[in-house]
């Protein structure tokens, strides 16, 4: 403070800062004692929003994590979706065709075997189990069995 009981304007230092700042009085000039800590109902009030951005950024940080994690859960729904559609495609459009071929097969019983028969190239085909039956015939029924296959 001068003499006059203005104040002096402080320093300013090379790159445009204060090097102190001007304290407000209780009457809310510059200079003489600060200011009490604002408060509300009696509670303090920090000045510096410290709490408060630690929390925006612990809240936005729970939010993005919610927000990948429904994308991810949504991303996995949909490929499971395509995957299970098109494998229904897939079988829709193979099912009981001929693997050498393509043609269609025709399943024939044939001494209680199922087989199924290709009607272009001829080919023979077993379902799983299927050949484990024909084994567990008898020597006998089984050569009487692929002469019938056969065709003899």
């Amino acid at each position: 403070m001068t003499p006059l009981g203005v104040a002096k304007r402080p320093r300013q230092m090379s790159g445009g800062e204060f090097t102190s700042p001007p304290r407000k009085t209780q009457a809310g000039g510059l200079g003489g004692a600060p200011l009490a800590p604002p408060s509300f109902r009696g509670v303090p009030v920090q000045d510096d929003h410290r709490r408060e951005d630690e929390w925006f950024r612990e809240n936005e940080k729970q939010l993005l994590e919610a927000a990948r994690a429904a994308r991810a859960r949504r991303e996995r729904e949909r490929a499971d979706e395509e995957a299970s559609s098109e494998r229904k495609r897939l079988r829709e459009m193979h099912y009981m065709k001929c693997p050498k071929c393509g043609h269609d097969l025709k399943e024939q019983d044939l001494e209680g075997v199922k087989i199924d028969r290709c009607t272009h190239c001829e080919g023979v085909f077993f379902d799983a189990g299927e050949l484990d039956q024909i084994f567990a015939k008898k020597a006998e029924e089984r050569r009487g069995f692929f002469r019938r296959l056969a065709g003899i």
